[in-house]
C-alpha cells in the first residue's frame, strides 16, 4: 500500500469516527465509573469501547479532512503519514500513563484507544517512512522523484 492510499484510508476512518462520535445511537454515555474529564460535553464511549468527547470528535474530523486533502498528492500523503505517525505515537505514550491519559482532563485517550492509536501510528509510519513512501512507475522501477524530507 502506498502513502496516498494510506492517507485516504486514514482520512475516511478519522472522518467516520469523528462523525459517529456525535451520533447518540453509537455513543454510550460515560457512567459513574468512567475517568473524570473537565470537558465532559458529549463524553461517552464510541461503540461502547473507545472514550470520546466533543473535542476528540472534532479532532478526528479535522484529521480526516486533512488526510483526504493530503491524499491528492504523493508528497502530501507522505508528509501526512509522517505527521500522523508521530502524533499518534505520542498519544500512545500519553494514553498509557495514568496521569496524562485524559490529556489533562480535556480529551480521553485511555483504554482501547491506546491500542487503536498504536495501530494508526504503525500504519502511518509504514506510509511515511516504510515502503509506502516510494513512488514507483507502472513497471515497478523507482521513479525519478525522491520522497520529501523527513519532518
Amino acid at each position: 500500500m502506498k502513502a496516498p492510499v494510506i492517507a485516504r484510508v486514514l482520512g475516511i476512518a478519522f472522518l467516520l469516527a469523528g462523525i459517529l462520535g456525535f451520533a447518540p445511537f453509537v455513543t454510550v454515555p460515560a457512567g459513574l465509573t468512567a475517568q473524570w474529564v473537565t470537558l465532559n460535553a458529549g463524553y461517552g464511549f464510541l461503540a461502547a469501547m473507545f472514550p470520546v468527547n466533543v473535542a476528540h470528535d472534532v479532532i478526528h474530523v479535522l484529521f480526516g479532512i486533512w488526510g483526504l486533502a493530503a491524499a491528492g498528492t504523493f508528497a502530501g500523503a507522505v508528509r501526512y503519514c509522517r505527521a500522523i505517525a508521530w502524533i499518534y505515537g505520542l498519544l500512545v505514550v500519553l494514553g498509557a500513563i495514568p496521569t496524562t491519559n485524559t490529556l489533562f482532563g480535556i480529551i480521553p485517550i485511555y483504554g482501547f484507544d491506546v491500542g487503536l492509536h498504536l495501530l494508526v501510528a504503525l500504519l502511518a509510519f509504514y506510509g511515511g517512512y516504510g515502503a509506502g513512501r516510494f513512488e514507483t512507475t507502472p513497471l515497478g522501477a523507482p521513479a525519478a522523484s525522491t520522497p520529501p524530507p523527513a519532518i
